[in-house]
């Protein structure tokens, strides 16, 4: 047999053919790949060097043993992380603290980069490759292109509040303002408010984190839904008012020892400084 024909069959060349001849082919319109990726499914593999003598490799997987670093990992993630190919993980947000936050919550130290909005402001990002990591994730709730088709996090109840300021500190906010009444009731009365928001174009998901933060805010809650225009769709807020704000926030920051974006944060600090809170959560992360 011709030994170009022989090694046709076996997939190992083909006539005609050189470098790069896979480029733009898949398992689901090239045979020769199909086999290939038969024959890896299922495996794993562990390299053969340490992370620190393979210069391809910038840090170690990160560890999937639930702890409130990778609770709240989890939450930044669902909202401004995406995967981008199975294997790695993408992650942009304005805040450059919060992409440093998020690497050290991973044990990654990759590049972050910077670039121009197409309103001219600023967006840092990074990119992750981690497989196991990226299956992981699948494994709880965190998909590819789960911005319209996110649900429920698969987080331990324990964490779910560790999970939530991950979400507050993502795709959240935390407003902070003074409400003034009309000049006819009241000229000279002022309110000050503070308003906690969680946002996503995701109900259900919203609808999942109403319910498990309830038993803290002492209420549902209200979802605030700007309808779909302009071939958009919907986009969804859960909103707690002061009063419920009041009785969250205290549970979302109870540990200082854990990571949060300090840009929001001091907006919480700053209204307790002027407005001290009595004390009202233990170090349980039960409500009392």
């Amino acid at each position: 047999m011709d030994t170009a024909v022989g090694l046709w069959a076996y997939g190992i060349v083909t006539s005609g053919e050189g470098k790069g001849w896979s480029r733009g082919r898949n398992a689901q319109n090239d045979p020769r790949i199909a086999r290939n990726a038969a024959s890896h499914r299922g495996m794993t593999y562990a390299s053969h060097v340490t992370p620190a003598e393979d210069g391809r490799r910038r840090s170690a997987p990160a560890s999937t043993e639930w702890t409130p670093t990778l609770a709240y990992a989890v939450g930044l993630l669902a909202t401004d992380g995406c995967q981008t190919d199975g294997r790695h993980l993408a992650f942009s947000s304005a805040d450059r603290e919060l992409v440093e936050v998020l690497l050290g919550c991973l044990g990654k130290n990759n590049r972050i980069a910077a670039a121009r909005t197409r309103t001219g402001g600023i967006v840092y990002r990074t990119q992750i490759g981690d497989v196991a990591f990226c299956r992981w994730l699948v494994t709880v709730g965190v998909t590819a292109r789960k911005s319209l088709t996110l649900g429920a996090l698969v987080v331990p109840d324990e964490l779910v509040l560790e999970c939530a300021r991950g979400l507050l500190d993502g795709d959240g906010s935390i407003t902070n303002f003074v409400h003034r009444a009309t000049k006819k009731a009241a000229p000279d009365y002022q309110y000050e408010r503070i308003v906690l928001g969680f946002s996503s174009a995701s109900r259900a998901h919203l609808e999942w984190l109403r319910i498990k933060l309830q038993p803290y805010a002492g209420c549902p809650g209200w979802l605030e839904i700007r309808p779909p225009k302009n071939g958009r769709h919907e986009f969804v807020t859960l909103r707690y008012g002061k009063r419920d704000g009041l009785r969250l926030l205290p549970f979302l920051y109870r540990d200082r020892a854990v990571p949060r974006l300090e840009r929001k944060y001091r907006i919480w600090q700053s209204y307790i400084t002027r407005h001290p809170q009595p004390r009202t959560v233990q170090s349980s992360s039960s409500p009392t």
